[in-house]
């Protein structure tokens, strides 16, 4: 089954899909294509249960992965023909755009189970954001007509620089090690905050590099203090891989994460709007199936060498 998410990308993908059509059709797969959600959900739902379904495809970005896995059972395999702008976890999986190289994972690629996040009561698939990068995001979403380009980031980047106040908000957190939900301890207080279940970022940023999709936890850096000042340093400091040198800035394998705050501060997930905290984030062992490409490295089942 083909999702068509029609806003996303910069370019039309139409000759992309009529070609992996063709090409699945060619290999003895029966292919429908839907554009409605609620559809496509209680389809790919209905056809997984029956034993039907070889994959979910999403034609989109990484806001279409994570609507198709919010409305979708576990167990239903998922897969992206990438559309979109940065296209992270396509490009952390290893699904190519191009028709032939989607059909071949398609036919012969592997089932793969990785973490979500649940953010809210809703699942994300790379990470959260707080902070400067999610009132970005949030100004975007009120200016977004169409498809979205590199450049369509430009007025609310600008924007975000010249209003944002860089609002404090408290952080609590249970640790790798700790696996209870009762007692969260307080980290303290910070101005900008990342929670990864994968190591991935727009621009190729690399906060926690070493973050992975199948080890039960979720990888937070924290920066604690807000100004623009401030800001710059923390991103010259990413760049160049120094940034856990600072001391005001932390980070932590966790379970289960806490954000409250006295003023109005945004938060993102997966470069999609979320609202403003309070926050209650924790991981979700597993909860997305998905098909990878042979041989894909960065996904392997949980304890295999």
């Amino acid at each position: 089954m083909l999702s068509v998410n029609p806003k996303a990308g910069r370019r039309a993908v139409t000759p992309r899909i009529e070609k992996l059509i063709d090409l699945l059709k060619n290999r003895g797969f029966t292919v429908t294509i839907l554009t409605d959600l609620e559809e496509v959900a209680a389809c790919a739902n209905t056809w997984h249960e029956e034993c039907r379904l070889r994959a979910l495809v999403g034609v989109g970005g990484d806001g279409t992965a994570a609507e198709l896995v919010n409305r979708t059972k576990p167990g239903v395999p998922l897969a992206i023909m990438p559309a979109g702008t940065e296209n992270l976890l396509a490009r952390y999986i290893g699904w190519s755009h191009h028709p032939e190289e989607l059909a071949e994972t398609l036919a012969f690629g592997q089932l793969r189970h990785m973490d979500a996040g649940l953010a809210n009561g809703r699942i994300f698939l790379v990470m959260v954001g707080c902070g400067f990068d999610a009132d970005v995001v949030r100004r975007l979403d009120t200016l977004r007509k169409g498809h979205i380009s590199y450049s369509t980031w430009i007025r609310p980047v600008f924007e975000t620089i010249q209003r944002y106040e860089y609002p404090k908000f408290l952080v609590y957190w249970n640790e790798a090690k700790d696996d209870s939900s009762a007692d969260m301890a307080r980290l303290g207080s910070a101005r900008w905050l990342f929670a990864f279940n994968l190591p991935c970022y727009g621009g190729g940023l690399r906060f926690v590099p070493e973050a992975e999709g199948t080890d039960g936890l979720l990888d937070v850096c924290l920066f604690r203090r807000g100004s623009f000042f401030h800001g710059l340093r923390y991103l010259v400091g990413v760049l160049a891989g120094r940034h856990r040198s600072m001391t005001d800035c932390t980070t932590a394998r966790v379970r289960r994460l806490r954000l409250t705050a006295k003023q109005e501060v945004p938060y993102q997930l997966d470069g999609d709007p979320g609202g403003v905290l309070p926050l209650d984030v924790e991981v979700l062992p597993d909860r997305i199936t998905l098909v990878v490409p042979p041989r894909n490295a960065n996904v392997v089942p949980r304890g295999t060498p």
